[in-house]
């Protein structure tokens, strides 16, 4: 039974691929953090204002002496966040450089936009903020007893904040953890492009025989609009380009998805008619966000190509870590069943009226299968661990496929791991144990014909 597709969270006027863009840095969480203790110190301050125009009454145990012994305090947990912050920091650019050498640089995106990571580290420069602002405040004749308390109520939420950066970076760089959190991001991204599918696209069931022709019509006679700049196209705003190409009267042909590397000046796709370029070559340009990376934000391929370059590392002659290779190849029959039980987008987006006005390239099951299997199979040849392990993988995913062309294509790819193994496998009992898994995809197979 196809599983339940997972609703995203409110946007709150905010693209996923501008909070990608906030998500995947190491400030925006700090320096909001940092807002906030600003205005809690703003409310502190007028508290203690208050309080000393006997305004306003503390307990007796908000009270830290008179200005020397409040600076000496202040001082003492400023100069100590700083240098806790300082080591946290180092840590952190550690794990990155071991990240990088271990799962290979495009991992690094992953745990730059850890958010435990980000808030551990917002958490103890706000801090010292807060403490440099109550500094500040005391003087001679006042002293800000409510924010000298708040700012030792932060010290101590800073050592429960150390307590877990510490367990968080030794649970984070494991590598199950790791490979885990990618198939989690593919399920994320997944669910994103399903729900945007079924709000504006084409479904794949629908009878729509005239596409085809159409998509090719605009190839051929539309007006090509050129790429602004070079680099991997990251999200397109379907929505926006919908939304001209209606007002336009006009089919804009994509030829990039995201994912995609884009040239500068070569076309990113074609409009008909030809009068309406100008009206959404700018439209055009500003939908599509182009990066030197590819992101998860509407790619679920990039979490399949992720998996794929963990594996292959793992099966390298110089790292030759067959389990960290085998958890990979689960992970990636987990992520090819849950894409296979459901339609993926059809790439082709419709006004109200259901006219087409929008056709980009779509994600594949055959290009999801293909980017999960062939590599593996060629880094894991002659290793029948790896070659038994994907035809099991490939059984799981036969089971979930729903159409003849589909279940053609997985006997195919189990097929060709056969014949690998037939080349490269020379025991002939490590030889029989891999047809053995091959005629399980092949029942598996059978028994869904007879069903």
């Amino acid at each position: 039974m196809p599983n339940r597709i997972a609703r995203p969270l409110p946007q709150f006027g905010l693209s996923r691929a501008r909070q990608e863009a906030l998500r995947t840095n190491l400030w925006s969480v700090p320096a909001l953090m940092v807002g906030a203790v600003v205005l809690l110190f703003v409310a502190t301050y007028q508290m203690d204002v208050a309080a000393a125009h006997h305004r306003l009454t503390f307990p007796d145990w908000v009270n830290f002496g008179g200005p020397d012994s409040s600076r000496q305090i202040l001082i003492a947990i400023a100069a100590a966040v700083i240098t806790v912050a300082g080591v946290v920091f180092s840590i952190t650019i550690l794990v990155l450089q071991l990240a990088s050498q271990q799962f290979g640089p495009r991992m690094l995106r992953n745990f730059i936009r850890d958010l435990g990571t980000q808030i551990s580290l917002g958490a103890f420069v706000a801090t010292f903020v807060y403490s440099n602002l109550g500094l500040v405040a005391v003087t001679n004749q006042f002293v800000p007893h409510l924010s000298i308390t708040v700012a030792v109520g932060l010290l101590l939420v800073d050592l429960g904040v150390l307590i877990y950066f510490i367990d968080h970076v030794a649970t984070s760089i494991q590598l199950t953890s790791v490979v885990s959190g990618i198939a989690r991001d593919f399920r994320t991204t997944l669910a994103h492009v399903q729900v945007d599918a079924a709000r504006m696209q084409v479904q794949p069931g629908e009878d729509r025989t005239d596409i085809p022709l159409l998509a090719e019509h605009v190839l051929q006679h539309g007006a090509p609009v050129p790429a602004l700049a070079s680099g991997f196209l990251q999200a397109v705003g379907h929505q926006n380009l919908l939304a001209i190409a209606t007002s336009s009267d006009a089919v804009i042909r994509l030829l990039h998805r995201p994912g995609h590397f884009v040239v500068t000046n070569q076309p990113l796709g074609y409009v008909l008619p030809r009068e309406a370029v100008r009206t959404v070559s700018a439209a055009l340009a500003r939908a599509h966000i182009v990066g030197p990376n590819r992101t998860l934000t509407q790619d679920p391929g990039f979490a399949i190509d992720q998996l794929v370059e963990v594996a292959i590392r793992a099966l390298s002659p110089a790292v030759n870590d067959t389990f960290t290779a085998l958890n990979c190849i689960d992970w990636l029959g987990d992520c090819l069943c849950r894409a296979c039980t459901a339609p993926l987008p059809s790439g082709i987006y419709q006004d109200a009226h259901g006219d087409v006005r929008l056709i980009e390239p779509a994600v594949s099951h055959e290009r999801l299968i293909k980017g999960a299997t062939d590599k593996v199979r060629q880094a894991g040849r002659g290793m029948p661990a790896i070659l038994i392990r994907m035809l099991a993988n490939l059984s799981r995913v036969m089971a979930v496929v729903s159409t003849p062309a589909e279940r053609e294509l997985v006997r195919h790819h189990a097929e060709m791991i056969v014949r690998s193994a037939e080349e490269s496998v020379p025991e002939a009992a490590d030889l029989e144990d891999i047809r053995a898994a091959y005629r399980g995809v092949l029942e598996t197979r059978t028994l869904l014909w007879q069903g």
